[in-house]
């Protein structure tokens, strides 16, 4: 299992911007899938973006939901083990609870079996 420390969240009135970040500390392997869910009051968990830290690529190696494409932008920095979560134009129904969480297989149902972390909250009024 990996560690995974999320934060840059905040409350915001307007369109941000807001950069989430997400550490991952206890990592062994080389290469991961890493990506942001986020859940709002009373609602299921969904699928925001994802990203593969790896050099090659593969058929699933980014993914944005339709929602936050061309607002969002998920990126890395390998020297720090960090994926970040650039929030532009944000809106109102962005709001809520931001998780991150890694997986060593990258694969199309890689987040079901993901180590998480504990979150980082972002509200939008």
């Amino acid at each position: 299992h990996v560690q995974l420390v999320e934060s840059g969240g905040e409350s915001v009135q307007g369109a941000g911007p807001l950069r989430l970040s997400c550490v991952n500390s206890g990592g062994v392997y080389r290469s991961y899938c890493m990506g942001w869910f986020r859940q709002a009051p009373g609602k299921e968990r969904e699928k925001v973006a994802h990203l593969y830290t790896g050099e090659g690529t593969y058929r699933y190696a980014y993914y944005y939901e339709d929602s936050v494409k061309g607002r969002f932008t998920i990126s890395q920095d390998k020297t720090k083990n960090t994926v970040y979560l650039q929030m532009n134009a944000l809106k109102p129904e962005d709001t809520g609870m931001y998780y991150c969480a890694a997986n060593k297989w990258c694969d199309v149902n890689w987040y079901e079996n993901a180590d998480w972390g504990q979150g980082t909250q972002v509200t939008v009024s």
